[in-house]
C-alpha cells in the first residue's frame, strides 16, 4: 500500500479527526423533513415542499437520501389500542432460567410472534427482559400470560406493572 494515498491506512489519531460515521450530517432542512414526517407521514411531496421552504425537486432528493440513509426507516399508520379491543398498556418483566444462546434465541423468536407485544427489549439489572404489550383489561392480561408468555420457553419469572395513562407517546424522537 503506497503511504503517501489519501486512503492509506494510519493510525487515527483523536485529537486531529472526527469521528467517522456513514450517516450524513443533518442540517436545519433535514431536520424540518423529518419533524413533519414526524407530525404527518401522508404529506405528499409538494406538501412537504412547501412546509420545508423547499422546490418539490430538491424535498424528494433529500426525503429520499435520509430513507437510503436508514434514518426513516418507514412510514406507518397508528393504530388506535383502544378502538382495537385491547385498551390497557402494560410492562411485563421477564427473567430466565438460563442464558444459553439457545434459550434466548427460542425466546426471541417466540416473543416476536405474540401479537400484543409492542415492544420487548433485553435489559440490564434483576430481570432480562422488559415487554409492553396491549391488552384487554386483567382478563386480556390474564390470558397473555398464562396462553403466551408463561409457554415461551426458558420464562422462570415474571413481574408486571399496568399503565394507568400514557402521558407521552412517540414513534421515534425527532431531532
Amino acid at each position: 500500500m503506497d503511504p503517501h494515498r489519501a486512503d492509506a491506512a494510519r493510525p487515527a489519531d483523536p485529537q486531529s479527526e472526527p469521528p467517522r460515521t456513514d450517516r450524513p450530517r443533518l442540517d436545519q432542512i433535514d431536520r424540518r423533513i423529518l419533524r413533519a414526517l414526524a407530525r404527518r407521514a401522508r404529506l405528499t411531496n409538494t406538501e412537504l415542499a412547501e412546509e420545508v421552504g423547499l422546490s418539490p425537486s430538491p424535498c424528494w432528493t433529500r426525503v429520499r437520501r435520509l430513507e437510503q440513509a436508514g434514518i426513516i426507516k418507514g412510514y406507518v399508520a397508528i393504530l388506535d389500542q383502544a378502538a382495537l379491543g385491547l385498551p390497557d398498556t402494560v410492562f411485563i418483566e421477564v427473567m430466565l432460567e438460563r442464558h444459553d444462546q439457545e434459550i434466548l434465541r427460542r425466546f426471541e423468536e417466540s416473543v416476536a410472534a405474540i401479537p400484543e407485544v409492542l415492544e420487548c427489549h433485553l435489559i440490564t439489572g434483576e430481570y432480562d427482559y422488559v415487554i409492553k404489550a396491549a391488552v384487554g383489561g386483567t382478563q386480556g392480561y390474564e390470558a397473555l400470560l398464562r396462553e403466551k408468555l408463561y409457554r415461551l420457553p426458558g420464562v422462570r419469572h415474571t413481574r408486571t406493572s399496568f399503565a394507568l395513562r400514557c402521558l407521552k407517546h412517540s414513534v421515534s424522537p425527532v431531532p
